[in-house]
């Protein structure tokens, strides 16, 4: 349903978006991911026809976004970065002009601009001018806009920037509903985002993707993949700083948040995370530690993001570090 291929943009001589090239299907949410100045916004623009590429192409349902734009547009709901419209309209009139450019006799537009006021929740703001409304409402009306003509192909950029925790899950919910018979793109720097919505997500930085994969498969590229997470109270720290010293292990690091300290402890090399897992639970419980968690971590996609995109966070101490700092 979305063909991108080989889309390159330059401003003079830098290069925006470098040869981008992946495809969208029915029923899958790709989030988009990237530092900001990455590229993300300006690939949007050039699969949706409101900035030409130097080269390449983007297709929505096999038509040409160069070459057809009029046709593939009515194909597709556009969230753009800000949200844009006519500040002294109010959400019911503004709805009630996009149903009318998109061509939606009477009848049609009233159910739809139903749809979409109750999936963006919109009642009690329907009569109030656009531009005396929050950063979230407005936000909510820019979706309702994307979605108000039930289009094929969503392209949504940070949909949910500026919404409550509450306005994000129902954001989310919303997208995760639409996404059974549509191809949706969503751009975020929230990875949670990611995990909570989408099928694939794909990393660019520098207008270049640098991985894609299922949410899964890239945060399997984190170092903390099949690392053992043991979490318990802070004051039982030194009691689980002398059971790991009978356990066979590379390495560990702690993090410790008030009276909660986490201990992430790596496998050595070539051997089973699953047998150091079985090993701690083992000592843990004979040292009648109760800890609030022991588990494998199946890693973390804010990881592998810093990694790649060169934000690495500082590792936490290591176990070494921390003992010696104790002792």
């Amino acid at each position: 349903m979305i063909e991108v291929d080989h889309l390159v943009k330059k401003f003079g001589d830098f290069t925006a978006v470098a040869d981008l090239s992946f495809r969208v299907e029915r029923g899958q949410v790709m989030g988009f991911l990237g530092p900001n100045g990455a590229g993300k916004s300006t690939t949007m623009k050039m699969i949706t026809g409101f900035l030409r590429p130097t080269s390449g192409t983007a297709r929505i349902m096999g038509l040409d976004i160069s070459d057809d734009m009029l046709a593939a547009q009515r194909h597709f709901g556009y969230l753009p970065e800000g949200a844009p419209a006519w500040p002294d309209m109010t959400p019911r009139a503004f709805l009630q002009f996009i149903t009318r450019i998109r061509g939606l006799d009477k009848a049609a537009a009233r159910a739809a601009e139903g749809r979409a006021i109750e999936m963006t929740e919109l009642h009690g703001v329907l009569d109030q001018p656009i531009d005396t409304l929050s950063k979230g409402y407005r936000r909510r009306v820019g979706l309702a806009q994307a979605i108000v003509h039930d289009p094929d192909v969503l392209v949504m950029d940070e949909p949910t920037d500026g919404l409550d925790p509450n306005q994000k899950f129902q954001v989310r919910r919303a997208i995760t509903d639409m996404a059974t018979d549509k191809a949706i793109i969503i751009s975020t720097h929230i990875l949670e985002e990611v995990d909570a919505v989408c099928a694939a997500a794909m990393i660019i930085d520098r207008g270049q993707i640098v991985a894609e994969g299922t949410p899964s498969e890239l945060a399997a590229r984190s170092r903390y993949s099949g690392a053992v997470a043991l979490t318990l109270e802070t004051d039982k720290l030194s009691a689980a700083q002398a059971v790991l010293k009978q356990v066979a292990h590379d390495s560990a690091e702690i993090v410790t948040r008030g009276d909660e300290s986490t201990l992430h402890i790596f496998a050595q090399k070539g051997s089973e995370p699953g047998a150091l897992l079985a090993d701690l639970r083992a000592r843990v419980g004979a040292a009648g530690l109760a800890p609030r968690a022991l588990a494998l971590e199946t890693g973390r996609l804010d990881d592998v993001f810093g990694a790649l995109t060169g934000k690495a966070r500082p590792a936490p101490p290591s176990f070494s570090a921390t003992e010696e700092g104790a002792s």
